[in-house]
């Protein structure tokens, strides 16, 4: 425990939502649920107006389209997120060589290593300028806890949501914490939590309480004796700039169960080379492949072989996660699959027992690819990765298109061999209009995010004010106006049947889109032809 609260931890508010948010002028305001679209798919972020309706992260879709039917639903566009993501990173780095990142939208900061805070008002004014840096960097907010340890200043982010700072005092620990639930401590989930409470402490004052001895009596030596620690406030865990992952991996659910066994092998080799390219992007090599298969049952399976040495050789993974599957049942269906790599270096050492040339296994997945092809008889289940008939491409609701004469926009929902269209960018002050075209209309093609904030001017020399149109740190647009602030239209255009969001307020009033000024919230397959119905 620090005696300066020079711990900062920084989450940003309704990551996935609000940046979608910021990219649809159409949707700043509403309701909006990021995540997988299928019907076994999950909420990776809602937004604060859809929270209103109960709707959270890890909530199966279905459940969140019951309760907030006139959200708008879109797939994550994750190469959106990792961009703002970076920009974030790159501002903390900043502050102090020392920022342990959790995710893309959170963060751990040690201040007094970057020498920006030795104390309360240092630090909280360290803190300030960062909200009001992120906010003109990205368009976004992010909320800020500050303490003298890393539990206690994410207790604070927790609480300062959405969009604030608190600074918890040193020497106020135990009075904080002795109120909240067990499991707002590091290390206690839902069997830990579920045991505790058998015992009868589900408060942190409970844990104080009970002693040191009796929660290594109930827990074990080492988590017991940690748990006891953090009941009191303490927690000297410091600040790590690079965390070493253990593992790489990818998986996907499917809509409907896989039966068909050649299929599965095929979804199981692609799988793998998924994997490899994650593997190898992260400049990691491993010697342990592990194989992933969650039945019709919801019961998991997980196999694993250890290779003579660490390998990124696709052909050698996919082999190896081949052999895996050859001793699992999937007769009843396979709903997830998954292929993961553990034990990873930083070199890699040629396969001295690879089972097959490059060509024999490229022959196999041409020949399981066939297997699995449409049949008179029993066409094969959809798959996450096929795009529509007819076209190239698979139009995702919410990603990023670009039409020949209309420009830049995002796709609001497609099915029945039509795609609609929403024409607008972060930018505008209006929404845009709504168009529907055929998938496979040559004009039409995915595009690239285009940035959240557009690039300011060069400022003038000795200016180092905020950046904005009008100095309050938000971005400005190029005649001037404020970014965000959007005018109702009253329009409600849309074809096809395609459910648009309504751009009419009550009163025929204008909306505050400003990233500040709208709720936040945090958090994956996906799947076409999602609506996104009016409010």
């Amino acid at each position: 425990m620090r005696a300066a609260p020079t711990i900062l931890h920084l989450d940003m508010d309704a990551f996935f939502a609000a940046a979608e948010q910021a990219a649809k002028p159409s949707l700043r305001g509403k309701p909006v649920v990021v995540g997988g679209l299928g019907p076994r798919g999950v909420v990776s972020t809602a937004s604060y107006e859809a929270r209103v309706f109960g709707v959270h992260s890890a909530m199966p879709m279905a459940q969140a389209r019951r309760l907030c039917p006139n959200a708008a639903y879109l797939v994550p566009r994750f190469a959106l997120y990792r961009e703002v993501s970076g920009q974030v990173m790159e501002l903390l780095g900043r502050l102090s060589p020392l920022v342990e990142p959790l995710s893309l939208d959170e963060a751990f900061v040690d201040l007094e290593a970057g020498g920006v805070a030795d104390g309360r008002r240092s630090a909280r004014r360290a803190g300030e300028q960062l909200r009001r840096d992120i906010l003109a960097v990205t368009g976004l907010s992010g909320s800020v806890g500050l303490a003298g340890s890393k539990m206690l200043a994410k207790i604070g982010s927790e609480r300062a949501k959405p969009d604030g700072l608190v600074l918890i005092e040193p020497g106020t620990e135990r009075e904080l914490l002795a109120p909240l639930s067990v499991r707002i401590l590091p290390g206690v989930g839902p069997a830990t939590g579920e045991h505790l409470r058998r015992a009868g402490m589900t408060t942190v004052s409970h844990l104080a309480e009970a002693g040191e001895d009796e929660l290594v009596r109930l827990l074990g030596k080492a988590h017991g004796a940690s748990l006891y620690r953090m009941a009191l406030g303490h927690d000297d865990r410091p600040v790590v700039s690079e965390r070493d992952a253990k593992s790489v991996s990818v998986e996907d659910t499917f809509d409907v169960d896989l039966h068909d066994r050649v299929r599965v092998r095929a979804e199981v080799v692609r799988l793998a080379g998924r994997c490899v390219e994650r593997l190898r992007d992260a400049g990691r090599s491993g010697r342990t492949v592990v194989l992933k298969v969650r039945r019709y049952d919801f019961s998991t399976l997980t196999r694993s072989e250890t290779l003579r040495g660490p390998t990124d050789d696709p052909e050698v993974v996919r082999e190896a996660a081949g052999r895996l599957l050859e001793a699992v049942d999937t007769t009843g269906g396979v709903r997830l699959l998954g292929v993961g790599v553990t034990g990873l270096a930083d070199f890699t050492q040629e396969d001295l027992f690879a089972q097959a040339a490059t060509e024999r296994a490229a022959e196999l997945e041409h020949a399981a690819a066939e297997e699995a092809a449409p049949g008179p008889a029993a066409p094969p289940e959809p798959s996450a990765d096929e795009p529509p008939p007819g076209t190239g491409h698979r139009w995702l609701a919410g990603h990023d298109v670009r039409h020949d004469e209309y420009g830049a926009g995002w796709v609001q929902g497609s099915g029945v061999g039509r795609v609609t269209v929403r024409f607008e960018d972060p930018y505008a002050t209006v929404p845009g209009r709504v168009r529907t075209f055929r998938v496979d209309d040559p004009a039409l093609r995915p595009s690239d995010p285009l940035p959240l904030v557009r690039a300011a001017p060069t400022a003038p020399t000795g200016s180092d004010g905020p950046c904005g149109a009008d100095g309050s740190g938000r971005p400005g647009g190029p005649d001037g106006t404020v970014v965000g602030e959007e005018a109702d239209t009253g329009e409600r255009p849309g074809k096809s049947g395609e459910a648009v969001p309504g751009e009419g307020e009550p009163g025929g009033q204008a909306r505050s889109s400003s990233p500040a000024s709208r709720p936040k919230s945090r958090s994956g397959g996906g799947g076409v032809g999602a609506e996104i119905p009016s409010p």
